[in-house]
């Protein structure tokens, strides 16, 4: 099946079946337009395919082979350079061509910067959207960008989506403010736990949106993401969050999003890679 706006990349080295028939299809979003400090997120996709080369397929927690699921990869978006809104649009418009041909299918994106989480949201239509960030990003606009990827969770929030954020560390006055006045949850890392996970995420309404940037680990985990900040979380706490919210919740959509770097076999690409496999596995043991 071909997608009006994506082209073909480096797909990940795995039993590959059609788009039309698989339970979980791999998008990668290469978008760099509104990076604010190191750039780089433009490779993101290519970078955690071609990290995947490094794990083996099997994993020995769930006893369970990521070769044996049906998995797709339909490459990555051309986005729109420069521009934020277009590519997003480019985004949304190709997930509901999926959907169309595959009203299973589960949606990964690959990024690329966390605005284009806004694109998946518009198209899943989910209730609630739980994100994993060192930022809390709910500025209104950034850089006289209101589709920034400092304003992603904001303009989420503004589609009426109920959001719960876990590792944040980072922030402004006014994003609080904004927080507290429409009722979005987070928890801080250093007060971060899995009870305080399931506390936020067990009322919230299903389906799921689940939006991991790789920011909100420690950054000797992910030192070449666009906006690193010390005090983040440990691999192993989100998989854990993961492995219970795809237990718990029917879960419509996921992302990985910030990678970047220049290099094959950056830390941030491997960090990206593995956990990857941990969300195929997650959901496809159920």
């Amino acid at each position: 099946m071909d997608f009006l706006y994506t082209y073909r990349t480096f797909s990940l080295e795995l039993p590959l079946t059609e788009p039309e028939k698989a339970r979980f299809v791999i998008l990668g979003v290469p978008f760099d337009g509104t990076t604010s400090f190191k750039g780089g997120a433009r490779f993101g996709p290519t970078l955690t395919r071609h990290a995947t080369l490094n794990l083996e397929s099997y994993i020995l927690d769930y006893g369970l082979d990521i070769a044996d699921l049906p998995v797709a990869d339909i490459g990555d978006i051309a986005v729109v350079a420069g521009d934020p809104r277009r590519t997003a649009d480019r985004v949304r418009e190709t997930i509901e061509e999926l959907k169309e041909a595959n009203p299973k299918a589960v949606p990964v994106l690959l990024g690329g910067e966390h605005s284009q989480t806004l694109g998946a949201v518009e198209a899943l239509k989910p209730k609630s959207y739980v994100v994993f960030d060192a930022h809390l990003d709910l500025r209104d606009s950034y850089g006289d960008n209101p589709y920034n990827h400092a304003c992603v969770a904001r303009r989420i929030s503004e589609l009426g989506v109920g959001e719960a954020m876990f590792g944040i560390r980072s922030g402004t006055g006014e994003e609080v403010e904004y927080a507290d006045a429409r009722g979005i949850r987070w928890v801080h890392a250093r007060d971060y736990s899995f009870d305080a996970f399931i506390e936020l995420v067990r009322p919230l309404p299903e389906p799921v949106y689940l939006s991991i940037d790789v920011d909100v680990f420690d950054l000797g985990l992910v030192p070449s993401t666009g906006t690193p900040e010390v005090g983040g979380l440990s691999f192993w706490d989100v998989v854990e969050a993961v492995e219970w919210l795809t237990e718990k919740k029917s879960v419509v959509g996921v992302d990985i999003m910030e990678v970047a770097g220049e290099a094959l076999g950056d830390p941030t690409s491997l960090t990206a890679a593995k956990l990857l496999f941990y969300l195929l596995g997650a959901m496809g043991r159920l």
